[in-house]
C-alpha cells in the first residue's frame, strides 16, 4: 500500500513534471516502448529518454555490456522525454518502478520530492568526480539523487562570413554592450543580427536564462532591476531590428533554421546543433553567452541524470548501483557523451573530448559555467517560476507590457 501522504506527493509531482516536460529542452524524440517491468531477479529494467537509439545502437549495446558485467540481463525501455516523467510517477504509484532511470535533469528534484528516488547516500553511487555545478541539478533538500550522464547547454553560434563583411572582430564581443554594437554593424551591412527562441514554453525560459543570470538576477526575484535589464536587452534588440519578431514563436529548431540560411550573424543554440552546423556548410564559430559586464554567463544545463528509483526489494540496489556506475564510468562516458552530443560531467573526460575535437572547447567552457534550472534548492518551485518567466518575456516582446511591468506581474504570480 502507498501512504496517503506519498500518494499526494506523487499527484503533485505529476503536475510539475507535465509543466517542465511541455517544453522539454534539447532532448530526444521518437516513439516510446512498452512500460512492462522485467520479471525475475536476473532481469533489471532500465528506462531512458533515447528512443532514437534502437537495439543495434552503441547506447543499447553499452546497456547490455553493463548488464553482463553486473551478472544480470537488462530490459531496456525508451520513452519520449515528455512521457518519461509521468510514466515513472505512474509506475511508482503501482509499485513497479524501473531499477535504473535516466531522466531529464529538471525532473529529478520533482521525483525526489515525491519519494520516487533513492539518494546517493542510500544507493552508494560515487559522484566525487562530477563537476559540482552539474551535480547541483540533481540535488534537493541537501541530498543528491543521481549522477549526470552528460550535459549540454547554450552558447552563441556565429557566422564568420557575416561578421567579416560587417567588419566585426569576434574578439571584441565580450559583454552586452560590445555584442549590441556588433549587431548594429551587422544590420548596417545589410545582414541580420541574432536569432533565438522566446516561445511561450519551457524552451523560451531556457533561452532567456543565460541573459537573466548573466545580469546577476535570481529566480526568486523575477522583478529585480537585473532581471528587467535582461528583458530590456531582448526588447531593445527587437525594437532596433537586431532580432526578428519571429523569436516570439521560434522553437530552438526553427530558430536554428533561420541561422542555417546564412543570413544571421548569431544564433543562441546548443551543442545538439553541432551536427546540423556542419551539415549546413557554414563557416561558424562558438562563443559562450557573455555576461552583462563581461565573462561567461551561466547558461542552464540540459541533459539527463542516472538515478535509482525506490524499490520494495531493497536487495536490488546493489546491482542497480553497479549498472549506474558502469554507465557513468570514466571508461564509458567518453563514448556515451560523443553519441549523445553531450559534454562530459567530469573534468577528466572533458579533457579527452577537447583533445579529440578542439571545437568542443567553448562548449566545455559554457558547461563549466552552467547552472541547473532547479539549483538553489528550487526543486518543484521551478516550473511555476519558469511559466511566469516565459509569460513575461512574451508580454514584453509583443509590446503588451513594458519589461518592468511584465516582470512585476510575473513575480506576483510566481509567489
Amino acid at each position: 500500500m502507498i501512504s496517503s501522504s506519498r500518494q499526494r506527493r506523487l499527484t503533485a509531482a505529476a503536475l510539475a513534471v507535465m509543466t517542465v516536460a511541455a517544453g522539454a529542452t534539447a532532448c530526444s524524440s521518437g516513439s516510446g516502448g512498452s512500460d512492462a517491468k522485467g520479471a525475475g531477479g536476473g532481469t533489471y529494467t532500465i528506462w531512458d529518454p533515447y528512443p532514437q537509439f534502437d537495439k543495434t545502437s552503441a547506447w543499447a549495446k553499452l546497456l547490455d555490456q553493463c548488464g553482463t558485467k553486473a551478472g544480470v540481463k537488462v530490459k531496456r525501455t525508451a520513452f519520449d522525454t515528455s512521457d518519461l516523467g509521468n510514466k515513472t510517477l505512474l509506475a511508482a504509484q503501482q509499485g513497479n518502478s524501473p531499477d535504473v532511470l535516466i531522466v531529464d535533469n529538471p525532473v529529478v528534484s520533482t521525483l525526489a520530492e515525491a519519494g520516487v528516488l533513492t539518494t546517493t547516500d542510500d544507493n552508494k553511487l560515487d559522484t566525487s568526480k562530477v563537476d559540482p555545478n552539474l551535480l547541483a541539478a540533481g540535488q534537493s533538500g541537501g541530498k543528491t539523487y543521481g549522477t549526470p550522464v552528460g550535459a549540454n547547454t547554450l552558447a552563441l553560434y556565429y557566422n564568420k562570413k557575416v561578421l567579416k563583411e560587417a567588419g566585426v572582430d569576434i574578439a571584441s564581443v565580450k559583454d552586452w554592450k560590445s555584442l549590441t554594437a556588433a549587431l548594429a554593424k551587422v544590420k548596417q551591412a545589410g545582414k541580420k543580427g541574432i536569432t533565438f527562441s522566446a516561445i511561450g514554453t519551457e524552451e523560451g525560459s531556457f533561452q532567456f536564462l543565460p541573459w537573466f543570470w548573466g545580469a546577476g538576477a535570481k529566480l526568486t526575484a523575477l522583478d529585480s532591476p537585473q532581471a528587467v535589464s535582461a528583458l530590456s536587452l531582448w526588447k531593445d534588440w527587437l525594437k532596433a531590428g537586431y532580432a526578428p519578431n519571429s523569436v516570439l514563436n521560434n522553437t530552438q529548431t526553427t530558430s536554428w533554421q533561420e541561422f542555417a540560411t546564412g543570413q544571421y550573424a548569431f544564433s543562441e543554440n546548443g551543442t545538439w546543433q553541432l551536427a546540423n552546423a556542419k551539415k549546413a556548410g557554414l563557416d561558424y564559430g562558438v562563443l559562450p553567452v557573455p555576461g552583462a559586464g563581461g565573462g561567461n554567463a551561466a547558461a542552464p544545463t540540459g541533459g539527463e541524470f542516472v538515478t535509482i528509483p525506490v524499490q520494495k526489494d531493497t536487495g536490488r540496489y546493489t546491482t542497480s548501483q553497479k549498472l549506474a556506475a558502469c554507465l557513468t564510468s570514466t571508461a564509458n562516458l567518453y563514448d556515451t557523451d560523443t553519441t549523445l552530443s553531450y559534454v562530459a560531467p567530469t573534468a577528466e573526460v572533458q579533457g579527452k573530448q577537447v583533445a579529440a575535437n578542439a571545437e568542443l572547447k567553448p562548449w566545455v567552457e559554457a558547461v563549466r559555467a552552467a547552472k541547473g534550472r532547479t539549483s538553489d534548492d528550487l526543486g518543484t518551485k521551478y516550473p511555476k517560476i519558469s511559466e511566469q518567466m516565459w509569460k513575461a518575456v512574451q508580454s514584453a516582446l509583443s509590446g503588451s507590457k513594458s519589461p518592468k511591468d511584465a516582470l512585476t506581474a510575473a513575480q506576483a504570480a510566481a509567489k
